[in-house]
């Protein structure tokens, strides 16, 4: 699609203006005044709704934010909502209906706003349980129901207990675990490219030296897309969904027209509204610091994001932005193989710390590869090899 921004004009902009005067972000347009102008009060509205949807606040309406903005024009009741295999209902009021069934006890997966196999499901169960035609449709009778019934789950948010507790459940032990591996971009599709120096490569040479250490452990990691292949975002997040994986790391650089921004980030599930992947947060934090110590990156901390591969995968996904190729110390140090290498033991690090749960643990940037798998085989096994 195009990209829409300041200066722009015509009848996609006059769409916008509507959709964010809807949101109450955005005034009607002062008499005379343009009504197809992408002007600063539209510049504003975007970059807040950007903000509160945990978008990139840039202004700009790509792909992301006009899909999050037809999103956000949808409440529950407005339409008939049920499950189709070739183009998923995505939306506000989806979401809704995915919270309200959490609060019944029943599972619908995180509230990411996609009616998938997993909401029809509980749905279905709902219905049947409360004497209704059990057909995954949500329409106005379940609407009454759903709205006449009190809440059954309290003292705190169903989805963020569910993940704790199967975490909990999975125990310290990376043996057995299936972890899929997300280089950023690839084919056609170069990435962040800056004097021939591309993100495609550089994350496709991190993301095999992850794996091979995380296949180490005894982990079965995946990568999400071949050498040469740029599948979308929302086949990655299938993917990964289908060979049931228990995480998700995708891998990227940044960006910028300045040449002084830098540093590393990361990023997992979170909406805005309070609907995050705890797990996904308590990953992202580990990795963030465990890289940060080992590399002395600059913080540019981590964050909540609503990307499709974090908000259609139904594990804890996180994203790591590993540096900034267009600042020159980022790039000298992503050019380096023994800086990857520093990077993917950082992030094994931080996934068996995850498991661990805090218990016999070790101080951030001390624990080692060899540390990992002697947790991993016992120490005898390590020295024999």
């Amino acid at each position: 699609m195009q990209l829409l921004r300041r200066g722009d004009c015509g009848p996609a902009v006059r769409e916008i203006r509507v959709t964010l005067g809807q949101l109450g972000l955005l005034p009607d347009p002062a008499p005379g005044a343009p009504a197809n102008l992408f002007d600063d009060d539209v510049d504003r509205a975007v970059r807040m709704f950007q903000q509160g949807r945990g978008l990139i606040t840039d202004g700009i309406v790509g792909p992301d934010t006009a899909r999050a903005l037809r999103e956000a024009g949808w409440s529950l009741g407005d339409r008939m909502l049920s499950f189709t295999l070739s183009t998923p209902t995505t939306g506000d009021d989806v979401a809704t209906l995915q919270e309200r069934l959490l609060e019944l006890g029943y599972n619908p997966g995180r509230p990411s706003g996609l009616f998938d196999q997993q909401t029809e499901q509980a749905l279905i169960r709902f219905q049947r349980d409360y004497g209704m035609t059990p057909d995954g449709v949500c329409g106005p009778e379940t609407l009454r129901a759903l709205r006449q019934l009190g809440r059954k789950v309290t003292g705190g948010r169903p989805h963020l207990l569910r993940e704790q507790e199967l975490l909990r459940r999975a125990g310290p032990r990376m043996r057995g675990k299936r972890i899929v591996i997300d280089p950023g971009h690839g084919g056609h599709d170069r990435g962040v490219d800056v004097g021939g120096v591309t993100e495609a490569d550089l994350m496709w040479d991190l993301a095999r030296r992850l794996v091979g250490r995380m296949s180490a452990t005894g982990m079965e990691a995946l990568l999400s897309r071949p050498e040469n292949g740029n599948p979308p975002d929302t086949e990655r997040a299938q993917f990964a969904n289908d060979v049931g994986a228990d995480l998700v790391v995708s891998l990227h650089t940044d960006a910028s027209f300045s040449p002084h921004a830098q540093g590393l980030a990361t990023y997992y599930f979170g909406n805005g509204s309070g609907t995050t992947s705890n797990v996904g947060e308590a990953l992202a934090g580990l990795i963030q610091r465990e890289l940060l110590t080992r590399t002395s990156m600059l913080d540019c901390r981590s964050q909540t994001c609503t990307w499709e591969l974090v908000r259609r995968t139904r594990m804890p996904a996180v994203r790591v932005e590993t540096g900034y190729l267009t600042h020159l110390g980022d790039r000298r140090k992503l050019l380096d193989p023994g800086f990857r290498d520093v990077v993917a033991e950082g992030i094994l690090v931080a996934v068996k710390r995850l498991y661990l749960l805090g218990q016999d643990d070790q101080p951030t940037g001390t624990f080692t590869f060899n540390d990992v798998l002697a947790r991993e085989y016992g120490r005898d096994q390590i020295r024999a090899v």
